[in-house]
């Protein structure tokens, strides 16, 4: 019999968190940490995986077949997009867990959305989402053939954001922030990527003059050209001394990749000091709209169609329109 936990105790078996890091630990001699990373989330998504838990195909009930979507489809999503699932599902399970997968119906959903819209209509919205993902698996599956009790219920309306980043603001933070933040901030706005595009950047990304890009969110392929501002800025983060060698374009003052989670920090800490309210994301939002120009914004930002574009820029700054004479 294993000791008992002196602390963690909300973690579940084989599940240990050591430092910063979370790890698990094998149950036979010699025994072995691997390493799950830092992000509980994520890691409890690897300690399922490692877990090999099996899943009784026969139980309907709308907890197993999350189980097993958690355990079979969540993985394939992007980081950021699995977390986010985690957390949903928690909310879910704590509504439905309990139902069998036919006896949920359209009323549920409805009610479900009501209660939680009155605390957050947004999470609301992401939560029936994923509920309608996961039940549409439970279709695929053979669990149930019932129509998605999703359809018909309609989501709160979410307001665009229209927060244009002035320059004096953008200065402001980007003075009191870090140098790694310094360096996202000013390669998310060269380049007019999202912060985990510009995160996950390594410099074997920089090949034949051009900075090449694979997007996360779309799996659109980039290649921007390093000249002007981007050149002095890669210049910049590439001849800064390192205590090791890395392969991360953006990395922390001890030479590893910086993390989401240290960028947000800095950058809100950042932000305090500056007495500045926009969030990172808006950056990508002012790329776009100081170019002036549509088309290259669109190709910048890597949108499909040109409306996408023209919605994203002048909702943050407004059209420009001629006087009548």
């Amino acid at each position: 019999m294993g000791r008992r936990r002196q602390n963690n105790h909300d973690l579940p078996p084989r599940l240990h968190k050591k430092g910063d890091a979370y790890y698990y630990v094998t149950s036979t001699a010699p025994r072995q940490w691997l390493k799950l990373g830092k992000d509980l989330a994520a890691a409890k998504l690897e300690w399922a995986k490692l877990e090999g838990e099996q899943l009784d195909d026969s139980d309907k009930s709308f907890a197993a077949i999350a189980k097993r979507y958690q355990k079979e489809v969540i993985p394939t999503k992007a980081p950021q997009t699995q977390q986010g699932n985690v957390k949903e599902l928690a909310n879910l399970l704590s509504a439905f867990g309990h139902m069998p997968i036919d006896a949920i119906k359209p009323q549920h959903v409805q009610q479900y959305m009501t209660i939680r819209g009155q605390a957050a209509k947004v999470r609301a919205n992401r939560e029936k989402a994923l509920f309608s993902h996961i039940f549409n698996f439970a279709r695929s599956q053979g669990y149930t053939d019932a129509t998605n009790p999703c359809q018909g219920i309609k989501g709160f309306r979410e307001a665009g954001r229209d927060r244009y980043i002035e320059n004096d603001e953008y200065l402001a933070v980007w003075e009191k922030a870090h140098y790694t933040v310094q360096d996202a901030m000013d390669l998310a706005y060269l380049t007019g990527q999202r912060p985990a595009d510009v995160l996950k950047l390594d410099r074997a990304d920089i090949k034949d003059g051009f900075l090449w890009i694979t997007q996360n969110k779309t799996g659109k392929k980039l290649r921007i050209q390093i000249t002007g501002e981007l050149d002095n800025t890669i210049n910049r983060i590439l001849t800064r001394p390192r205590p090791i060698s890395s392969a991360a374009l953006i990395q922390d003052d001890k030479g590893h990749r910086l993390t989401y989670c240290a960028l947000r920090s800095r950058f809100d800490k950042a932000r305090e000091l500056a007495k500045v309210s926009f969030q990172f994301r808006d950056i990508r939002a002012k790329s776009a709209t100081d170019t002036d120009d549509l088309a290259h914004a669109q190709k910048l930002l890597g949108h499909k169609n040109r409306g996408m574009t023209e919605h994203y820029t002048r909702n943050k700054i407004g059209e420009k329109v001629k006087p009548l004479k």
